[in-house]
């Protein structure tokens, strides 16, 4: 997508995003209420016209080639829509019987299939007014999942779910991505996306602040890097003559500004006769990268690019 808006009268809802997901990945779309995740996915799905921008999905320009793209791609937005008076597999029968991809002699037994890996077929023949929210959310889940996808796009898919439920969403994604699908998740549970996803993106009122691979978010964002050694003085003044900030720590520790390589402090160290018995970078937790990049109005941080993945 690039340059993609969305103004609905006087608000801004999406502004200027420019996003590459990447083949292959399990993308988790991050931001806090109100900021445009929603509105983003319903534009890449076709279901919301953009107010300018352009969107191609799988290879394909949007809107104009949807009908060769959508049968590839599974959803759930904003929760299921489901007939309450009808069962479980009432339901999914109606679903599967419009999917293009899908045969016709091979819906039952894709019903039947997915409402196991969903978790419901205990429930399967009773109404759906009778299930728990949680349910509904597993029988909503279980429509991208009745046939093999090349993109699977999930808005919330763990709302209403217990700690088992979000386990099984894990596991389901593990599991599309492991098929070689492309994963888009949206969700308000940081450390689910942490265990999830491979790459990020974050949006804060109706902007992308950052995008790119999970791990060189966190990275990016990692403390100073800790040096356990007895001679602290030492080890500093040796960093200072080289240009590198450091100063001494509590408990045999000296602080060295991020950026420096660990093996490169080491090394030099080392060779200046420092003894070092330890090192250590802080590990940056998503929570708090994710703290950082939608508190603060003036600040950004897109590894790579802005607004890309490269």
């Amino acid at each position: 997508m690039t340059g993609l808006g969305r103004d609905f009268g006087a608000v801004r809802a999406v502004d200027g995003v420019d996003l590459d997901v990447p083949m292959g990945s399990v993308l988790g779309l991050l931001g806090p209420n109100g900021a445009g995740k929603t509105t983003l996915l319903r534009m890449l799905l076709g279901l919301l016209a953009p107010t300018d921008g352009t969107i191609e999905l799988l290879g394909r320009q949007l809107p104009g080639r949807a009908a060769e793209v959508l049968p590839h791609v599974g959803a759930l937005i904003e929760g299921p829509a489901l007939h309450g008076h009808r069962t479980g597999r009432q339901n999914l029968l109606r679903y599967a019987a419009a999917e293009p991809l899908l045969a016709t002699d091979r819906v039952p037994t894709a019903v039947a299939a997915v409402l196991e890996r969903v978790g419901l077929s205990g429930a399967a023949d009773r109404k759906v007014r009778e299930y728990s929210l949680g349910m509904r959310q597993r029988l909503g889940l279980a429509v991208p999942l009745l046939t093999r996808r090349r993109l699977v796009v999930l808005d919330e898919p763990t709302n209403g779910l217990d700690p088992a439920g979000t386990r099984d969403v894990r596991r389901l994604v593990a599991e599309m991505h492991a098929a070689g699908a492309t994963v888009v998740v949206s969700s308000h549970l940081l450390a689910e996306i942490e265990t999830t996803c491979t790459h990020v993106a974050v949006l804060r009122a109706g902007r992308l602040v950052a995008a790119g691979p999970l791990r060189d978010l966190l990275d990016g964002a990692a403390g100073r890097l800790v040096v356990t050694t007895p001679d602290g003085g030492r080890a500093v003044r040796v960093l200072l003559d080289r240009g590198i900030d450091a100063e001494v720590a509590p408990e045999g520790r000296v602080q060295v500004a991020a950026g420096p390589p660990a093996p490169d402090v080491v090394a030099l160290l080392v060779h200046a006769g420092v003894a070092v018995h330890g090192v250590t970078r802080p590990v940056a937790r998503l929570e708090e990268v994710f703290a950082d990049l939608t508190g603060d109005p003036g600040r950004s941080r897109t590894p790579g690019g802005p607004g890309a993945y490269r």
